[in-house]
């Protein structure tokens, strides 16, 4: 478990100003869904101007199959969208905003090339920070969904270094195949009903309170954004992004001196 302090200033997430911090998640990028993608533009342009920093806990892309993809002779759309987006990223590190990303479950590939290029800097999953004398937990929130035991088998397999490079080392297009037979089975997937087991949990929810010494939670995930007033403390979940199919939806959270707000988008 990591932790971090207003004393470890930028390099641990924590505020040295009074400008607050702001978190997403869960918006799967990809040029397949532009909306979504102008409002990530809008976002880092315009509403991340007011923040310190600013967290991305979890699948910001719909997949990511490699840093490769950063390369400028890769002249395929997919890549060019992956270098768009992460020359955006870079702007806030050249405005002062700091930048950290967690792997989400969509996007755990996501390697040290790709934050050099974004100006970012990695969070563990999970992490433990204090900002504006709060003690907090960040996660993706994948992890705490515990009765889905067939995805934590796939999460266990996914996170392992031997399979990673196993995968990395295919051409670019075997990978570009396999992830895109990937995100067509998780959109059919979409149009059956939404079961329990794709929830957290209330024992690995009170497992991570204990572990991590906090009575805060942010995390992502699931898409069912709320503010949940649990046995060991508040939990927040991020809302996902979703402007190009169905009911709008969007948002992020601020935490600044008076506490934690779950704001729209602009």
């Amino acid at each position: 478990m990591s932790d971090a302090t207003p004393d470890d200033a930028r390099t641990a997430g924590a505020a040295t100003e009074p400008r607050p911090l702001f978190f997403i998640a869960d918006l799967h990028l990809s040029d397949a869904i532009p909306n979504t993608v102008a409002a990530f533009e809008r976002f880092v342009r315009v509403t991340a101007n007011e923040a310190d920093s600013v967290f991305i806990l979890g699948d910001l892309f719909e997949f990511w199959i490699g840093d490769d993809v950063l390369d400028a002779s890769v002249d395929h759309e997919r890549a060019r969208f992956a270098r768009r987006m992460t020359a955006l990223m870079h702007t806030l590190s050249e405005r002062g905003i700091a930048l950290y990303v967690m792997h989400g479950n969509r996007d755990f590939l996501l390697g040290r090339r790709f934050m050099k290029a974004a100006g970012a800097l990695p969070l563990p999953d999970p992490f433990t920070m204090t900002a504006f004398g709060t003690r907090i937990v960040l996660a993706h929130g994948d992890a705490l969904c515990t009765a889905d035991t067939g995805y934590q088998r796939f999460r266990r397999f996914a996170r392992n270094r031997l399979a990673q490079r196993l995968f990395l080392s295919l051409p670019l297009k075997k990978r570009l195949a396999i992830a895109e037979r990937m995100r067509s089975k998780s959109e059919d997937a979409r149009a059956l009903p939404v079961s329990a087991k794709y929830d957290v949990t209330r024992e690995a929810v009170a497992q991570l309170f204990a572990s991590s010494g906090t009575h805060t939670m942010i995390h992502g995930h699931t898409h069912r954004p709320a503010r949940h007033r649990e046995a060991d403390g508040t939990r927040w979940v991020i809302p996902d992004w979703e402007l190009d199919h169905g009911e709008p939806r969007g948002g992020y959270l601020r935490l600044d001196a008076a506490g934690i707000r779950a704001l729209p988008l602009d």
